[in-house]
């Protein structure tokens, strides 16, 4: 399977993800729904904190893509819902914050602001799509 990223020269180079990424030969789709920063039993982590919350999502997600036998190498699109998004902005540019990815290979992805989601607590949402050789 080859996987390629792409960032049009004529574009510009965004740091925190690829413009487009191609995945050619024999593969698996692997469709991550939307995670909350919920406990097993769907209690909020980490209320009113939204750098919390979007840590907790990302282990979520990291223990979801283990069990569909992939990585965050193999993730080809993300998809972001917050309630803030200059707060998000905030904790996506904080020096502190760390990504599972290359950081010359992060996924395509579309930030979205919502006014709600599932419960009043959560703060964000994540959903992914990823890639793996069949």
């Amino acid at each position: 399977m080859e996987r390629q990223h792409i960032n049009p020269p004529a574009l510009f180079k965004h740091p925190s993800y690829t413009r487009v990424v191609t995945v050619q030969g024999p593969s698996k789709l692997v469709f991550i729904a939307g995670q909350t920063p919920s406990d097993e039993t769907y209690r909020p982590i980490g209320k009113g904190d939204l750098k919390r919350q979007y840590e907790r999502v990302m282990e979520a997600l990291d223990l979801q893509l283990r069990a569909a036998g992939a990585g965050w190498d193999d993730v080809v699109f993300r998809r972001i819902f917050v309630l803030d998004m200059d707060a998000f902005i905030k904790v996506q540019t904080d020096p502190s914050t760390t990504y599972p990815w290359h950081p010359d290979r992060p996924p395509p992805s579309t930030l979205v602001g919502v006014t709600r989601l599932s419960h009043p607590d959560f703060m964000i949402e994540i959903d992914l799509m990823a890639v793996v050789a069949a």
